[in-house]
């Protein structure tokens, strides 16, 4: 199936150029919309499904390393989509741009319980009560 196709099965709304705007908003535009979903990059397929959950109206995302195998210009419009998100986001990821620019709670689990604060990444790293509370749970 090509990516309109395969992204219109998964929609109550049929038309073409509805299906595209989610394509588009993953940066699929012209003829990339056209692309057999069988021979998509690793990058790409997480663009589809991007599109897709958008598509679902979900408002709770939860994506594991959602910036591995994304190029840097859809880093920023995934972040940027994410930031204004209204619903709730819950990810793990190594990039500390990312989780700075779109956490707003910090849950760390470890072996011998958990820490949850409502603090941006960088608070929750700097925070030195934090620091020994992260070594009680390890």
């Amino acid at each position: 199936m090509n990516l309109i196709d395969w992204l219109r099965q998964y929609s109550t709304e049929k038309d073409e150029s509805y299906i595209r705007g989610f394509l588009g908003k993953m940066l699929f535009s012209g003829e990339e919309t056209f692309k057999m979903s069988n021979v998509l990059s690793g990058g790409e397929k997480v663009r589809c499904m991007l599109s897709r959950m958008m598509l679902t109206e979900a408002n709770v995302l939860m994506l594991d390393e959602p910036t591995n195998h994304l190029d840097l210009e859809t880093i920023t419009t995934l972040n940027n989509s994410l930031m204004n998100f209204p619903g709730n986001v819950l990810f793990t990821s190594r990039d500390h741009t990312f989780t700075q620019t779109v956490a707003n709670r910090v849950v760390e689990i470890g072996p011998k319980g958990f820490l949850d604060k409502l603090k941006s990444f960088d608070e929750y790293i700097d925070d030195k009560d934090i620091q020994s509370q992260r070594l009680a749970i390890y």
